[in-house]
C-alpha cells in the first residue's frame, strides 16, 4: 500500500464542543479542513494499527463525501476494519451500539444533531471512544491541540466505494463492511422491552400513536421497530424518509419545530405522540393536549423503571445534567439510590455508567437514556413510554399527574437566545460571574439568594475536575436560575437560561405565568437586554 503524506496548514477554531466539531458545510468544504480534523482524531488514539473503526451519521448534506474521505484516511492510518452504515446512515445511539457490539476502538459520527442541514446549513463530526460514548475532555483537548499545529495528514489513492449496498469489500489489507444500520440496534431494543405487551397496545384499535421522524435518521429505525416489529399501522410513522436537508425543516423535536405533530395529536385525538431529532438522540413526548417536559420524563421513567423488563430488578442510580430540574432527585431519594449532578455533556454520564453507578440519565435538552449504550437515545425513551403505557393502561396525562401527586412538580422552562454576538455574550457572562459573590444574601421582591456560583464537577470515577460549567443562582423559596453559553450552534453564541421552581399544589398552573417573577429576576441579574438588545428569547421550551 502506498500511503500518501499530504502537507497541510492548521485552521483556527477546530476545538470540539460537547458534541464534537460543528460548522457550516462550506467551512468543512475548505481544502483540508475535514482532513485536518480527522487526522487530529486519529493522532489522539493510542494506536490505529489493526483496529476497527465505525463510521456513519444522520445523512445530512456532505455526509457521503466526508465518508469517502474518512475511508481513505482510516486505511492510511492503519485501521484494518471499517464498519459503515448503509448509505452512510447510523443514528448516534445506533453508532454507540455498533461500536460496543463489534469491539471497535471508536467511531466517527457525522452529524450536527438537531441543527438544520443542507448546502448552506450545518455539518458536524465527533469521535466516540471504545465504550460507545463521546470522547473524554482530555482526548478532545488533545485533538484541539493537534489541529493547532498539524502539518500533514495521511491518505491513499482509491476509488469511492459503494456504501449503498450491504456487503464487504477489501482495499489493500483493510476490510470495509457496509452493514444494515438498523438491525443491531433494533435487536438490542427487543432485548430491553416487553415487545409482546407493546405490540398488543400499538396494533390494537383503542390506542392511536404518531411518531415524527422529521425526515431525519430515525425514519428507518422507527419503521422497523414500530411498524414491522410492534405492528403499529403504517401511518403511525410520518416524515420517515431521511433527507440531506431534513426536508427544509429544523430537525429539533420541540413544540416549535414539531408543531405539525402536536397539531395532529391534539386535533385527531391521538393518545400518544413522539418525535426525534436529526441524529436520533433527542426525544419529545406528548399526550393528547398534554406536553411532557423532558425533566419530568426522566423522573417518571425512573419512577416506573420496574415495569420495563431490563430494569425490573431496580436501578443502580440515576444522573442528570446540572441545568436539568431536580425532579429526578426526588425519585432517587424515594428509591434509595444515588443521584449524580453532572455538567452538560453525555461523556460525564459515560464514566458513571462504565463504573456501574447509574442506570438512567438525562438532560433537559430532550435527551434521555440508560446504560444500554453510552449516548442519549431518542427511540429508547419513546419505547420506555410505550412499555409503561402498556403496563399501566393509563394515559400520558394520567401517568404524569399521578407522578406529581406523589413527588410534587418542578415547574421548568428554558429560554434560548440564539446567534447573539459572541463578544457581547462573553462580556455579559464575565460581568455576571464577577457579581456572584455579592449576590448571596441579597433580597429581591422578598426572595433571598442562598447560593450563587460557577458550577464545578469532580468526577467520582476518575477524579477529574471540570470548572466553569454554568452559573447557578439558588433562592430561598426553592427557585433556581441557571445560565450558560451553549456550544451546539455554528454562528455567534447561544445563551441558555434555565429556570425552575418546586411546587406541591396547583399543578395545572401555566408554567410561564407562574415563573414570571423568576424570569424577570433572571433577566435583571444577567443583563440580557443591556448586552444583547434582545427582549424575548428565540425559543421557549
Amino acid at each position: 500500500m502506498n500511503r500518501n503524506v499530504i502537507e497541510t496548514t492548521p485552521y483556527s477554531g477546530q476545538k470540539p464542543g460537547t458534541s464534537g466539531l460543528r460548522k457550516k458545510v462550506r467551512v468543512f468544504q475548505q481544502p483540508n479542513y475535514l482532513e485536518n480534523f480527522v487526522q487530529a482524531v486519529f493522532d489522539s488514539i493510542d494506536s490505529c494499527q489493526g483496529q476497527t473503526l465505525v463510521v456513519g451519521g444522520d445523512g445530512r448534506y456532505f455526509n457521503r463525501e466526508a465518508i469517502q474521505t474518512i475511508i481513505k484516511m482510516a486505511i492510511a492510518n492503519g485501521f484494518e476494519r471499517l464498519i459503515i452504515g448503509q448509505s452512510g446512515i447510523l443514528s448516534t445511539p445506533a453508532a454507540s451500539c455498533v461500536i460496543r457490539k463489534y469491539g471497535a476502538v471508536g467511531g466517527l459520527v457525522l452529524s450536527a444533531s438537531h441543527n438544520p442541514g443542507g448546502p448552506d446549513e450545518d455539518f458536524g463530526i465527533k469521535f466516540n471512544r471504545a465504550n460507545g460514548g463521546p470522547a473524554s475532555e482530555s482526548q478532545t483537548d488533545s485533538i484541539h491541540q493537534t489541529t493547532e499545529r498539524i502539518t500533514r495528514y495521511f491518505t491513499i489513492d482509491a476509488e469511492p466505494i459503494d456504501i449503498d449496498r450491504v456487503g464487504e469489500i477489501r482495499i489493500h489489507d483493510a476490510l470495509i463492511k457496509v452493514i444494515d444500520p438498523v438491525a443491531d440496534y433494533a435487536d438490542l431494543m427487543q432485548e430491553l422491552f416487553d415487545f409482546h405487551s407493546m405490540k398488543q397496545l400499538l396494533s390494537g384499535t383503542n390506542f392511536k400513536f404518531r411518531f415524527d421522524a422529521m425526515h431525519a435518521v430515525t425514519g428507518p429505525y422507527a419503521q422497523e421497530i414500530f411498524i414491522n416489529r410492534l405492528g403499529a399501522p403504517k401511518e403511525s410513522v410520518i416524515n420517515a424518509t431521511p433527507k440531506d436537508d431534513f426536508g427544509g425543516h429544523h430537525p429539533d423535536p420541540n413544540l416549535v419545530h414539531a408543531a405539525d405533530l402536536v397539531q395532529q395529536v391534539n386535533v385527531q385525538g391521538l393518545d400518544f405522540g413522539a418525535a426525534s431529532d436529526g441524529d436520533g438522540d433527542r426525544n419529545m413526548i406528548i399526550g393528547h393536549q398534554f406536553y411532557v417536559n423532558p425533566c419530568d420524563s426522566l423522573a417518571l421513567l425512573a419512577a416506573n423503571a420496574d415495569k420495563i423488563p431490563a430494569y425490573a430488578n431496580g436501578l443502580k442510580g440515576v444522573a442528570r445534567s446540572m441545568p436539568t430540574s431536580r425532579a429526578v432527585d426526588r425519585v432517587a431519594e424515594k428509591l434509595g439510590i444515588n443521584c449524580y449532578e453532572t455538567p452538560t455533556g453525555w461523556k460525564f454520564f459515560g464514566n458513571l455508567m462504565d463504573d456501574g453507578r447509574i442506570s438512567f440519565c438525562g438532560e433537559e435538552s430532550f435527551g434521555t437514556s440508560s446504560d444500554h449504550v453510552r449516548e442519549k437515545d431518542g427511540l429508547w425513551a419513546v419505547l420506555c413510554w410505550i412499555n409503561i403505557l402498556a403496563a399501566t393502561g393509563q394515559s400520558v396525562s394520567e401517568l404524569v399527574q399521578d407522578h406529581w401527586s406523589i413527588y410534587g412538580k418542578d415547574l421548568f422552562t428554558r429560554h434560548d437566545y440564539e446567534s447573539i454576538d459572541s463578544d457581547s455574550a462573553a462580556k455579559m457572562m464575565e460581568r455576571l460571574t464577577l457579581s456572584l459573590d455579592g449576590l448571596v444574601g441579597e433580597t429581591y421582591h422578598g426572595v433571598s439568594v442562598t447560593l450563587a456560583d460557577q458550577f464545578s464537577y469532580s468526577d467520582p470515577v476518575d477524579g477529574s475536575v471540570s470548572h466553569n460549567q454554568g452559573v447557578r443562582i439558588l433562592l430561598d423559596n426553592g427557585g433556581r436560575i441557571v445560565v450558560r453559553l451553549s456550544g451546539t450552534g455554528t454562528e455567534g453564541a447561544t445563551l441558555r437560561v434555565y429556570l425552575d421552581q418546586f411546587i406541591e399544589e396547583g399543578f395545572q398552573t401555566d408554567t410561564q405565568v407562574a415563573l414570571k417573577p423568576l424570569i424577570d429576576l433572571a433577566n435583571q441579574l444577567i443583563g440580557i437586554k443591556e448586552f444583547t438588545g434582545r427582549t424575548e428569547p428565540d425559543v421557549v421550551t
